[in-house]
């Protein structure tokens, strides 16, 4: 429930607050959110979690989100990785920097990119839930009876 309350506060809303913006920016770490780990050296994961792939390539289509990749991935896979998704029509702009939002009075971005949504398993993000509510989400947007079924989708998948 933490990315889609970020999606909604830290994108929806802050766009509509902030027009002039335009987009926000969304981080993507690989391992454990995106793709499933496999723990060997010198073979990069390859396995999509389900609907990982669809929303990324659906995000990847909206003008008003830029995806950078945040990962502790080698340099040498970090382009193996950005082939591999390109592969797939998901582009990331950046790998682990953001040069679009310079060090200011507000922050210091120069260790530590800036990013209004971050997707990341060790912050909570859980793939094999989160990918699938993030993509009904989408579906949802503008339509009342399909906000309101993925809503309930949502609860009844809870247990609530």
């Amino acid at each position: 429930m933490g990315v889609l309350r970020a999606i909604r506060t830290q994108h929806f809303d802050a766009l509509e607050k902030n027009p002039k913006w335009g987009f926000t920016y969304w981080a993507f770490d690989l391992h454990g959110t995106v793709i499933k780990p496999n723990y060997e050296t010198g073979n990069i994961p390859r396995e999509f979690y389900p609907h990982a792939k669809e929303v990324l390539q659906m995000l990847n289509k909206r003008d008003d989100i830029v995806m950078y990749m945040y990962t502790c991935s080698h340099p040498h896979e970090q382009k193996q990785y950005i082939e591999y998704f390109e592969g797939h029509g998901i582009t990331f702009k950046w790998v682990n920097e953001n040069p679009d939002v310079q060090n200011s009075g507000y922050g210091y971005y120069e260790d530590k990119p800036y990013f209004n949504v971050l997707f990341e398993d060790k912050a909570g993000f859980d793939p094999m839930e989160d990918w699938e509510d993030i993509r009904d989400l989408f579906r949802g947007r503008g339509s009342w009876f399909l906000r309101t079924f993925y809503k309930f989708k949502r609860l009844f998948k809870n247990g609530i």
